[in-house]
């Protein structure tokens, strides 16, 4: 597996995703709650937004389906917000709780990585994020990242670290890579070697629905059938 997701220069990127206008903190066109089982918040920056598809191409609509298809009526909220840091992420959990989630599936740490933000203080983030959610009561799948291995072998190991630390800490599933299969692939990425394409996506939603299913078990032995 190549550890590089990203193609192109780090300055480049940065120029892309602190360009990207950042979505308004607003739910579109939310259902009648009486129809789902729960609901499933999907935090994160750019790669969960869905920045360069349509809405209903991201993988928090096509993860919606797939449980739907499997008979998990669970809602699935996109909750992310192009350019965002662990820092960001951190700073609206107040926000995210809002939403009543049941479970939370988060995808935060790349856009550090890229501004050379020390580890420690992703980890951090990330860390007292988690300690948040499931000091709520939420239930938290945690998408692990890596970076660039232009940044120094020390600097991306240190990085790739974090999630399994925070995961083994707070007992939560972690999906090892969250662009696993797609990261490298020209084919699978615009043009601008960093966000997944709709297909890229599709193969996204089928690595995070395994886990999804995972929190869903874990969270309905926590609450008893409804």
């Amino acid at each position: 597996m190549r550890l590089i997701f990203f193609c192109i220069y780090v300055s480049a990127v940065l120029g892309i995703l602190t360009g990207c206008e950042k979505k308004s903190e607003e739910i579109r066109d939310v259902p009648s709650p009486q129809k789902y089982e729960g609901i499933i918040a999907a935090v994160g920056d750019s790669l969960t937004e869905g920045y360069g598809v349509e809405e209903e191409e991201a993988w928090p609509a096509l993860l919606e389906k797939k449980l739907h298809d499997k008979g998990f009526p669970f809602q699935v909220i996109n909750a992310g917000i192009s350019g965002e840091t662990s820092s960001g992420t951190l700073s609206r959990i107040s926000w995210i709780m809002n939403l009543n989630p049941d479970i939370v599936i988060l995808e935060t740490g790349a856009n550090d990585g890229l501004r050379g933000i020390e580890p420690s203080l992703t980890r951090k983030n990330i860390d007292e994020s988690v300690r948040l959610l499931q000091q709520k009561g939420v239930t938290v799948v945690l998408a692990g990242m890596k970076m660039v291995r232009n940044l120094g072998s020390e600097y991306t190991q240190e990085f790739a670290g974090i999630y399994p630390a925070v995961a083994g800490k707070y007992g939560i599933p972690l999906i090892p890579f969250f662009l696993e299969g797609v990261a490298g692939e020209p084919a699978l990425n615009q043009a601008d070697g960093i966000h997944p394409t709709a297909e890229g996506y599709k193969i996204i939603s089928e690595t995070v629905c395994d886990y999804a299913l995972k929190a869903i078990r874990i969270h309905k032995n926590k609450t008893g059938p409804k």
